[in-house]
């Protein structure tokens, strides 16, 4: 009679448990039916043909490099992005990051932001004590209709910034139009529910109209490493302008960011030629 009633628990226990991720999943594809995820889709991409699209609210961007010194450049991206989307309602952006690495990484530069067309008043700066806070502060800003964007600098890949949570972010974006996007940093691409995850590579310079020697415009090399099936063509080399980003030949970036390092220093070619001696 024991062994009898202890079987009928155990067949009890594993059919509410299976009711019970039954439900689940009918709540996610619920939520993945919902009129905002449909719309994100159908109009993640539009004008890609021609172009680095303009995209819209509502995405989780995965923006990966393979240094921390090219920080500045995924910065750089993700902030000429959240330039797009401010409204009359959504004037903020949100940049988030590690109490222990603000030293570490920096800060967004003040002046630069200007230069950039962006009023640096609009930027809130969050510094968290550990990645459940960080996590936490980015799920509540989502929520906030008065943020048009925010960029966690992540850094590396902390464990609790898994799938899961990945899962969560990107539904929560997709709900409230508001775009996340993770700035990580290294070689490894862990599994991510992100809506696209691009790689950055730093590139040369535009040059000035009237000296060639002068640095000109900032420009980037992209490759969009999740997301293909929505763009005909996943390389970009992309120049800042007063108008955003400008579309060049991708030929341009792909030669040279995967020219070598120089296996020793070489003295910098001085303005005018100038010897090098002193």
């Amino acid at each position: 009679m024991f062994l009898f009633c202890s079987r009928s628990h155990s067949t009890m226990q594993t059919q509410n448990r299976q009711q019970r991720l039954a439900a689940l999943r009918d709540t996610i594809a619920n939520i993945e039916r919902k009129p905002a995820l449909a719309e994100m889709r159908s109009r993640a991409f539009d004008g890609a043909a021609d172009g680095f699209p303009r995209l819209p609210g509502g995405l989780l961007q995965d923006v990966c490099t393979d240094a921390v010194r090219n920080g500045g450049a995924s910065l750089g991206f993700a902030l000429g992005q959240v330039r797009t989307l401010f409204t009359p309602k959504r004037l903020a952006v949100l940049y988030l990051q590690l109490a222990a690495d603000a030293q570490f990484f920096g800060l967004p530069y003040g002046p630069g932001l200007s230069s950039f067309g962006l009023d640096p008043a609009q930027l809130v700066i969050v510094r968290a004590s550990d990645m459940q806070d960080l996590l936490w502060v980015a799920e509540e800003a989502l929520a906030c209709r008065a943020v048009a964007g925010i960029v966690a600098d992540i850094g590396g890949a902390p464990e609790m910034l898994d799938f899961t949570a990945s899962r969560r972010l990107s539904l929560r974006t997709a709900e409230s139009g508001t775009s996340l996007f993770l700035l990580r940093y290294g070689a490894d691409r862990p599994a991510s529910a992100a809506h696209l995850r691009w790689h950055l590579a730093p590139h040369r310079s535009g040059r000035k109209p009237f000296d060639d020697r002068a640095p000109g415009s900032a420009r980037w090399g992209l490759t969009l490493e999740k997301g293909l099936s929505f763009i005909a063509h996943p390389r970009f080399v992309l120049e800042w302008t007063a108008n955003g980003f400008a579309t060049l030949p991708a030929e341009l970036g792909i030669e040279q960011d995967a020219r070598t390092t120089l296996p020793i220093a070489v003295p910098a070619r001085l303005a005018g030629r100038l010897s090098q001696a002193g």
